[in-house]
């Protein structure tokens, strides 16, 4: 339908009668009179104007131009001529700058209705009422209101325990807790720092031993590990106490290192006419002076005589296991060799501790794994589940854990979470000393 500006349009109404243009609302019009000259005074109760100017030559719209000087009010609304129009003429015409306001019914019904929206009931007024302690369904809790950086740095704060207070509890007696898994790359050194961190953080005494010629552990604790620095091979080798070897971990009370350099990778082939060759590191654990909570000892990726020494100085094995296939391959070796050394060397050695790594949790892939293992294991796998967090690689370029890195992050609160766990189960089930 063409719109030519009339209420009345009488090609769509069909009535002969005059047309009243939508533009002829300026004050004192009446029907069948015509509109003010141009520049009527009378609109704005000044002077005449003077008359417009003559079209310039060449100007296509042939736009008549206002003479200078004449100033217009901001509410003026120019009419320009239009074919097809009853109002040739070309009018000014004055309206008041009045803001519209819409009626209350208007308003309400212009509300948009929310489906889903809560709604209090009739119970939950009444209990209001009697109890203003009364606290809804409906209303958010504190992890769903709080914003996301704020939740962060509530984490932040509770990992790293600026207090120093005890908050995870102490076991009677010292734990030996020996990371192990012969597949490589599944997270025994990251496990071994963080857990023990996170350990120290909350009033633990901890102690790392670095069984890896690698050095990764002493590198992730920020701990010389050069070569000529006394490390783990002298206590294997030239029987040094481990006392004057361990260092205090800069940053983390309660916390000791024991670095390994790269003359640990010849110290298997020398320890082979060693008296008592796998028992070496148990002894030198035993007889270090002072008291401590955690001894976690980071072994390498093999199943030879620096993890048999671990294996007989630890009372716990913490397996960590990466959510693929060929951790659970290599897994049933391992046990099997937990099993020989039980037998033969330390009837107290068990498998404590079982903690998925790795988790992705975007395939099926990493659920399948994780049910398996924890149908075999039972209760030996920790709830708590490491994703893949890239903060967690990054804090050993730092010198760093995750936990002193980046404390907020998804790595760094499962780590603390396993540490927690594992602090708990300990006080179930007290382990005696190795002596």
């Amino acid at each position: 339908m063409h719109d030519d500006g009339r209420y009345d349009d009488p090609r769509v109404t069909g009535s002969t009668g005059d047309p009243v243009s939508r533009e002829t609302d300026y004050p004192s019009w009446s029907p069948g009179t015509t509109g003010p000259a141009d520049g009527d005074p009378s609109l704005f109760g000044g002077e005449p104007a003077d008359p417009p100017t003559e079209p310039e030559v060449g100007d296509p719209a042939g736009v008549r131009r206002a003479p200078e000087g004449l100033s217009r009010p901001a509410n003026v609304v120019e009419v320009r001529q239009t074919s097809g129009r009853r109002n040739t003429a070309r009018a000014v015409r004055y309206e008041p700058a009045v803001p519209h306001q819409p009626a209350a019914a208007a308003v309400r019904d212009a509300a948009p209705v929310i489906a889903d929206a809560p709604v209090a009931s009739t119970d939950s007024l009444a209990a209001v009422a009697t109890d203003p302690t009364y606290v809804s369904r409906e209303t958010p809790t504190r992890e769903e209101d709080d914003p996301p950086l704020a939740m962060e740095a509530m984490r932040a704060v509770q990992i790293l325990n600026p207090s120093g207070e005890v908050t995870m509890p102490r076991p009677d007696r010292t734990r030996v807790m020996c990371v192990a898994n012969q597949k490589g790359g599944v997270g025994k050194t990251t496990t071994t720092v963080n857990l023990a961190v996170a350990l120290a953080l909350h009033g633990n005494r901890v102690l790392v031993v670095d069984l890896d010629p690698q050095g990764n552990a002493s590198t992730g604790l920020n701990v010389p590990h050069h070569t000529g620095i006394p490390d783990v091979y002298d206590c294997l080798i030239n029987s040094v106490p481990l006392a004057e070897v361990a260092q205090a971990v800069e940053g983390i009370p309660n916390l000791w290192c024991v670095p390994a350099t790269i003359d640990l990778a010849g110290a298997e082939i020398e320890l082979v006419s060693v008296v008592a060759r796998e028992s070496r590191l148990d002894r030198a654990i035993a007889a270090y002076p002072g008291e401590f909570d955690y001894v976690f000892i980071d072994c390498p990726p093999s199943l030879g005589l620096l993890t048999v020494n671990a294996l007989v100085a630890a009372q716990e094995v913490l397996i960590p296991i990466q959510c693929e296939y060929y951790a659970l391959e290599g897994l049933n070796q391992l046990i099997n060799n937990i099993n020989l050394v039980r037998q033969h060397l330390n009837p107290k050695l068990d498998v404590s501790t079982i903690l998925l790594t790795m988790y992705d949790r975007r395939t099926r892939l990493a659920d399948a794994v994780e049910q398996d293992v924890r149908n075999h294991f039972g209760d030996k796998v920790l709830q708590a589940v490491i994703p893949r967090n890239v903060r967690v690689s990054e804090a050993p370029s730092y010198g760093q854990s995750v936990m002193t890195y980046d404390p907020g992050s998804r790595g760094a609160t499962s780590y603390f979470e396993a540490a927690q766990e594992i602090a708990e189960r300990g006080v179930k089930e007290p382990v005696g000393r190795n002596a």
